[in-house]
Parts: C-alpha cells; structure tokens; sequence
C-alpha cells in the first residue's frame, strides 16, 4: 500500500475535471447513440420513432452549432477518454473543419428524417430505419470529431454497419444486389485502412493524430512514410469513391429508398474525403505533396468520367449518382492542389455537395411521385402539373452546374483560380469541363421531366405500382426539408463570405495545425 500511495497519477491522467466546453466535444456521438438505444428499446411503439428521432436530430443540431461556434471562438477542443493523458488515451479533438462537417451532417440528417416520415412505410420502420439512421449519424459525427487514427476506423465501422441495414431496408430483390456490390467494394476498403493503421502504428508506436503528426519528421528519413501515405489514398479514395475505385457507386446508390440514397449521396462519400484530408493535410503533408500529381489525375478523371456517366443515364437515381463522383472529383482537385486557396475551396465545396447532393436526390423521390417514374422515358409535364416545385427544381439544377449566384458556384470558381495560380492548367480545364457537361445533363433533365408535355395516359408499371398512384403536387412533409435545404443552397450562394471565411479558417488549422497540438498537448505532453 504505501508503495502504491506515491504513484505520481498526474503522469497518466488528466486531474483537473472537464470543462463544460470539452463535453460539447463528445456529446454529438453521446447523443446520437443514446437516442439509437432509446428508438430500439421503443421496437413495439415505432409511431413514435419519427417524432423522438426528430428531437434528437434537433438537438444535435444545435450542440454542434455551439460546438462551431466554441471553436470559432476559442480554437480546437480536445477531451481524453477516461482521463487517460495523450497519447495513451482515446481522444476526441475538435477543430473548425470537424464541426462544420459535424453541424452541416446534421442538419442533412434532420432534414433526413422530415422526409421519412413519409418515404418510410410501416414495415421499413419496424424494420428499424430511425434506430439505423441514429447509429449512422453516430459513426458520422465520431469521425469528424475524433483525434484518434483508430477510433477513426470504428467510427467507419460503425457508420457502415448502419449503412448496411438502410440499404436492404425493404429486402427487394434489387437491394440486396446493391448491398453486395455496396458491402463487399467497402469493407475491401476498410481492409486496407486497417492494415495503413497497422503498419501506422508498426511504425509510430501510438495511434494519436497529434502525436502522430509530430512525430513523422524524425520519421521521415527511416520509414516509408510514402508507402503509408499511398494506402491512406488508395483506402479513401475508395471510401470517398474517387477514380478508379468509384464503381460501387453507381451500382448501388439508386437500390435503396430514396431518402436513404438521398443520406447516402450527402454523408458517406465526404466521410472518406474529410478522413484524406485529416490524414493526408494534417498528418502527412510532405508526401502529400508528392503524391498531388496522381491525385489531381485522380480527380481530374473522377470528375469528367462522372460527368459523362450522368450525360448516359436514363434514370434520375443513376444519374445523380454519377453526379456525386464528379462532385468528389471537385473536392480532391483541392486536395491536389493543396495552400489555404486549394483546401479551403474543397472544403466549400464538401459542405455544399453534402447539402445539395441530400436535396436533389429528396427532389427526385418527389419529381417520380408527382409523374410516376424515376426514368426519364416515363417522366413529363412536371412543370404543368407543379409550377412552383419546377422553379425550385430549376434552381437546385443551376445550384448542381456550378452557375452563379448559387452555392455550386463559389467553390468551383475557388478551385479554378487556385489551379490557375498553380499552373495546373489541365486541371482548371477539367473543372470547367466537368461543370459544363453537368449543365448539359441536368438540362437535359429539365426538358425531358419538366418541361416535355405529359402523355394523356401513363402506362401502368412495377415501377409506378412501387410509386403508388401519381399526384398533383409535392407533400408538405417532403417539401419541408428540401426547401430548408434549398434554403442552404441559396444563402450560401448569394452570401458565401461568412462561409468562405470559414473555410480558410479549417484550412488554415489543417496545413499549420500548431493550434490543434496545444489542444492535446497543452503543456508540451509527451514526445
């Protein structure tokens, strides 16, 4: 006993108690699990799945609008699990670039659940969609908050367990087909993460992101930090989607309910594409650079290919599935082309992306219940039959090309400038090719969907008996959440420097990270 009585505790833990801010850190995860549980214990009142789904959605809402605006205010924000000092412990490390992907998750996921409560059936809720959408919210909001490279890796686990069973939500023929080209492309990826997290820690001795980042310079001489780079590329360039591993894409995201491929099309990808930018920006900047070239081929083929893929779709799903590749395409041109103006213009334009690409998928569940069909040889006359739903359409399409003054525009005029001060022609021309096959496509849309006069009788299908009968006009409880939305879109579009600002500050904490060090290690910690 009296040897154990002069153990020095404060070399291992942390003494002092928590401040309130540093529970913000770990409340969005808390919360989203807590409110995960509570759906399940309530499996024989699932008519009340929507409304405590929709509190609890709400609520992370406005913790991560106070965990923004904490760092905004204050810098980066760290809490260690079980009073475990750094870098023995599991850390939880906010910055501004976590929390803007955080609250903006959010908020796609709220507006996420308005829509189900429509789009979801009976079964699909018994069958747990809320409880699912929880859990995914969970794994998302652990990912973008956590300081810690495995913890990284549960949080995907976690995120892609939950993604699994939104996908066969329903059990159709079409999606299981999609959920084994979906899991099976997936867990390759998450395969090689886990293994780039071995070989991390084979190489660094401790998992903490901080600590890691620290610690590569001394690294660098002695151990093939570039082979490790690589595999952080390769793993979440398949996460994220990116060329040439971007086919699961396609093959899966049309095969759920479309509020679940909506979810999908906003969260997953920007996951993957936030986990490359925390790792390859913050940890490992040297090889970073070196590898830009064969990312900026990599986004430069992303983007195009993606475009040509939505010109060849005749489904609206299909088509905007390739139109997330192209947009992820975007994002890691700025990855490429890396500085404040690169990184901050991929950020713009992952928050956009995550907003937009939730909206037009919600309009396109919309668009096939106002006409019937999903395809565009079945689909007309939308603007006779809802005016107002066809300007709003219209506006998202303009939002989607990267016209002005819409939120697309900003960050792809971003993206071109820095490219441009760069000298990465090739890759500024890639951008405006990729926008201008965008345009075509979703005007393509419009005169096809919208604006080609509706035949007098639509021929009765699988596919509109799955629909149920056509209606006249949008439902309020669908219209809600794409118009808050769209909302989005507009402000900021029409408003973009508050955002813009933002951006650069994200940026900045991601390529001089000296802020997020003093977080975790506030008294020099240990080397």
């Amino acid at each position: 006993m009296a040897a154990s009585s002069s153990v020095d505790l404060a070399r291992a833990w942390v003494m002092a108690p928590a401040a309130a801010d540093q529970w913000l850190v770990i409340l969005p995860v808390a919360l989203s699990l807590g409110f995960g549980a509570a759906l399940m214990m309530m499996r024989h009142a699932i008519r009340l799945h929507a409304i405590v789904a929709i509190i609890g959605l709400s609520i992370l809402v406005a913790v991560d609008l106070l965990l923004l605006g904490r760092v905004l205010a204050g810098g980066p924000v760290t809490m260690m699990m079980g009073r475990w000092l750094p870098p023995f412990g599991i850390a939880f490390t906010v910055d501004v670039a976590g929390a803007l992907f955080a609250l903006t998750a959010a908020v796609v996921a709220l507006a996420g659940a308005i829509y189900a409560t429509k789009d979801i059936n009976v079964s699909g809720r018994r069958y747990g969609f809320y409880p699912f959408l929880m859990v995914l919210m969970a794994g998302v909001s652990g990912a973008f908050l956590t300081g810690d490279i495995f913890n990284l890796y549960v949080w995907f686990e976690v995120l892609l367990i939950s993604s699994f069973g939104l996908l066969i939500l329903g059990s159709e023929r079409e999606q299981i087909d999609g959920a084994l080209k979906y899991s099976v492309l997936n867990l390759v990826g998450t395969t090689l993460f886990l293994i780039a997290v071995g070989y991390l820690y084979a190489i660094f001795g401790t998992l903490n992101m901080a600590d890691i980042a620290r610690k590569a310079a001394e690294h660098r001489g002695t151990a093939p930090l570039m082979t490790l780079g690589a595999l952080f590329v390769l793993a979440f360039g398949m996460k994220a989607a990116a060329f040439p591993v971007n086919f699961w894409l396609p093959a899966s995201y049309h095969t759920p309910r479309i509020v679940v491929s909506a979810l999908f099309a906003g969260l997953l990808t920007k996951v993957g594409v936030y986990a490359l930018l925390r790792t390859m920006v913050m940890l490992f900047p040297v090889e970073a650079e070196a590898l830009a070239l064969v990312v900026g081929i990599a986004a430069a083929a992303t983007m195009v290919l993606g475009a040509m893929g939505a010109l060849a779709q005749a489904d609206i799903r299909r088509m905007l599935g390739f139109v997330v590749i192209a947009g992820i395409g975007n994002m890691l041109a700025g990855v490429a082309i890396g500085g404040n103006p690169g990184l901050s213009a991929a950020i713009f334009y992952a928050l956009h992306s995550i907003v937009l690409m939730t909206t037009l998928y919600l309009l396109a569940g919309e668009a096939a219940r106002i006409g019937g069909s999903f395809s565009l040889a079945g689909l007309s006359g939308l603007y006779a039959k809802a005016p107002g739903f066809a300007a709003l359409s219209l506006t998202l399409f303009f939002a989607a090309s990267g016209l002005p003054p819409l939120s697309g525009f900003w960050p792809k005029a971003l993206l071109v400038k820095a490219a441009i001060d760069t000298g990465a022609w090739w890759l500024a021309g890639s951008i405006l090719l990729s926008g201008f096959l965008i345009t075509i496509a979703f005007g393509r849309v419009f005169l096809l969907a919208y604006w080609r006069p509706a035949p007098e009788a639509v021929p009765v299908t699988m596919e509109t008996i799955a629909l149920a009968p056509p209606v006249e006009t949008p439902r309020f409880s669908a219209l809600a959440p794409i118009l808050l939305l769209s909302a989005l879109v507009v402000w900021f579009g029409l408003f973009p420097d508050q955002l813009i600002g933002w951006t650069r500050t994200a940026a900045e904490g991601l390529s001089n990270p000296a802020a997020y060090f003093q977080s975790v290690f506030p008294e020099g910690g240990a080397q």
